[in-house]
């Protein structure tokens, strides 16, 4: 266990760190999740570039590989194309 005061504040600000991130990560999950299921393509235009700021956010702190992020938001605009077939 922490003997320093410095490790026990660490540890406090990784606890609260980890509920932080697992919040930002869930809500962009479900975000992605609702847009896959969405089948207008005018809405889900709509809604792609609030889910595209959430997983720009994710990247930039570290959250999720830069490539992870990439990946997501080239699936997610080739399915918005797709919905116009």
């Amino acid at each position: 266990m922490a003997h320093h005061a410095s490790a026990k504040k660490r540890i406090r600000q990784d606890a609260k760190k980890r509920l932080q991130n697992r919040y930002y990560k869930k809500s962009t999950r479900t975000a992605i999740g609702k847009l896959r299921l969405m089948e207008d393509q005018k809405e889900a235009s709509e809604y792609y570039p609030k889910v595209v700021s959430m997983i720009d956010k994710l990247a930039k702190r570290n959250i999720w590989h830069k490539n992870k992020a990439a990946n997501l938001k080239s699936k997610l605009s080739k399915h918005i194309l797709n919905l116009a077939k």
